[in-house]
Formats: structure tokens, C-alpha cells, sequence
């Protein structure tokens, strides 16, 4: 009977150790960097974290440009008010008496004399060379 006994708890020995063999090979093709879902995990990974980075970058140039806006937009408002404010103080003054002036009259063009030509062209010294 001791020998039925080590018979049969050897074979089941044997069984999960083939078991584990079996089961060994495929976890290693399974997690295998290049191929499996190791590879897969390992470049979603390296994905969230430029991603990551990406975001980070992203949300400080936002906030930058908000900041940038809201003082945009204040120096905005108060100039807009400085404007309301010279529009209603226009209204308050009295309206300046318009004086007419009478219409130049033309010259008269001086006589041109006939020796000398109306445009004359200078040359330098330094073209000539």
C-alpha cells in the first residue's frame, strides 16, 4: 500500500511539474516585450507619459494665456470707461463759432527765363569714378 502511495504521489509530482513547465512557457510568451501584452503595456506606458507631459505643458501655457487675457481685458475696461468719460465731458463744452477764411489766391508764376533750365541734375564727384 506505501508503494501505491509513492507511486501515485510521484506521478502527481510529475504531473505539476509539467504543469508548471507548460505553464512558465506560455507567462514567458505572454509577457514577452516585443510581441506579447508585455510589449503592448510597456509602449501605453511610454504613451501616458509623454502624454502626461504633454498635458502638464499644455496646462500652463493655458493658464499663462488666461492670466494674459484677464489682464488684457481689465486694461480694456478701463480704458473703455476713460473713453466714456472724454465722450461725456465733449458733450459739456460750448460749441466754438465757426470763422470763415477766405480762399488762397493763386500766385502768380514767376517768369521763366529761357537761359536756364527749369530741373538740374548735380553729379558728384565720387560717380564719375
Amino acid at each position: 500500500m506505501e508503494l501505491i502511495a509513492d507511486v501515485l504521489l510521484a506521478a502527481g509530482a510529475l504531473g505539476a511539474g509539467f504543469y508548471c513547465l507548460v505553464l512558465g512557457r506560455r507567462l514567458n510568451r505572454f509577457n514577452d516585450l516585443e510581441k506579447g501584452v508585455g510589449g503592448a503595456v510597456a509602449v501605453l506606458s511610454a504613451q501616458v507619459d509623454d502624454l502626461t507631459k504633454t498635458l502638464s505643458a499644455a496646462q500652463s501655457t493655458a493658464a499663462a494665456s488666461a492670466q494674459t487675457l484677464t489682464d488684457l481685458t481689465k486694461r480694456a475696461e478701463d480704458m473703455s470707461r476713460k473713453l466714456e468719460l472724454q465722450m461725456a465731458s465733449l458733450h459739456d463744452l460750448p460749441e466754438a463759432p465757426q470763422v470763415r477764411q477766405p480762399a488762397p489766391q493763386p500766385t502768380p508764376a514767376p517768369a521763366a527765363q529761357v537761359s536756364e533750365p527749369m530741373f538740374v541734375r548735380h553729379r558728384s564727384a565720387e560717380t564719375h569714378q
